[in-house]
């Protein structure tokens, strides 16, 4: 190996070094009894736990938990049915150290002054789902004009649904919007409460009951109309404990690698159903999808794109009311440092804006 190749494969460490540096040893020296790690979705089980992203499959095999047993730390996993909104309320009172959670919700915290750094990638190119009542006369996007239709809004679905109404000549402001969580809104449309509701994977459920039937996914209108997830870190928690976001990234790298192996589908999909979401689900939600595709944790152009995009569009709605700015909020040098260190620097693919793949 030359020398050059050499001191390539260091920059990611010494940058981390350097970090580290501009905090106080005695503030190293301080370590955490416990790291918070805020998840934006409903848990469920005993203890509560998710799926659906490698973000699961780090919780659910316990990976943060081994690796911070040595030092005495122990790890919470805190769940929040009101998703994002209610993530970010945690964020602002810091009661969080960490959070997991979609890119429309992280906007809006950024806009309303919350100091976070994105960390990595998790969970990419989910679409949302509509489903309608069986028997439902409510057949494509268009027919939902005048219709009561559920939307969990302030959520990672909400520009999505809008963008996918939009394409089809459509706003909220033609249906009769009910703002519902998903677990509320699933209710709902299994008793016909609704007309229709976008949604996740959780509506295959239903289906696979003979309730309702799914009748779009908006990933098939191109990766644009598709919602990503991350984990990002609170500012404070970040200049604190650099050392320790390094061993949480890490450990988040080795469950996207694990989540994006092929030979693991089975498995994965085994890991998630404590969730209380079926197997087959999972196979439905992945049946045209890569896992290294959707498990890749890389910041690259199509997600830096994505969310730009989301902060473009909460500021057109006025859903925020000041730019935000995006380039800067992403700290890649936990994750390059990660996939030097696992030698995952050329395991995933990187897409360009538009959601092609890089050469």
């Amino acid at each position: 190996m030359s020398p050059f190749s050499t001191l390539c494969g260091l920059l990611p460490l010494l940058l981390i070094l350097l970090l580290a540096s501009t905090v106080s040893a005695e503030a190293l020296a301080e370590k955490p009894a416990v790291i918070r790690i805020g998840v934006a979705t409903q848990g469920a089980g005993d203890p509560p736990t998710f799926g659906g992203s490698p973000a699961a499959t780090v919780q659910q095999q316990g990976l943060l938990e081994k690796e911070f047993q040595p030092d005495g730390i122990k790890v919470e996993w805190v769940f929040f049915k009101g998703a994002g909104p209610a993530v970010n309320e945690a964020l602002a009172n810091h009661q969080l150290d960490f959070a997991f959670e979609g890119d429309l919700p992280a906007v809006l915290a950024r806009a309303n002054g919350i100091k976070t750094r994105l960390l990595l990638a998790s969970g990419v190119r989910s679409d949302v789902k509509l489903g309608v009542p069986a028997g439902s006369e409510i057949h494509s996007i268009k027919d939902l004009k005048g219709h009561k239709v559920g939307i969990f809004r302030g959520t990672n679905m909400q520009l999505v649904v809008d963008g996918v109404l939009a394409a089809n000549g459509l706003s909220e402001r033609d249906l009769q919007v009910i703002n519902l969580d998903t677990s509320s809104a699933l209710a709902a449309l299994a008793a016909k409460g609704i007309d229709a509701s976008f949604s996740d994977f959780s509506l295959y459920k239903l289906q696979d009951l003979g309730l309702i039937k799914v009748i779009d996914e908006s990933s098939s209108a191109g990766p644009q109309f598709t919602r990503q997830g991350h984990l990002l870190v609170l500012d404070d928690f970040d200049k604190a404990h650099p050392d320790l976001v390094q061993r949480v990234v890490t450990q988040f790298v080795q469950g996207s690698h694990w989540s994006s192996e092929e030979s693991n589908r089975a498995a994965q999909f085994k890991l998630w159903a404590q969730s209380g979401i079926p197997e087959a689900v999972w196979a439905t939600e992945y049946k045209n999808d890569q896992l290294k595709v959707r498990n890749s944790p890389l910041i690259d152009p199509f997600l830096i794109a994505r969310y730009t995009a989301v902060a473009n569009q909460a500021l057109q709605l006025k859903l925020i009311r000041q730019p935000v700015e995006i380039d800067t909020w992403f700290e890649p040098v936990y994750l390059d440092h990660a996939l030097h260190e696992l030698k995952l620097e050329h395991y995933w693919t990187r897409y360009d804006a538009s959601g092609k793949a890089l050469s």
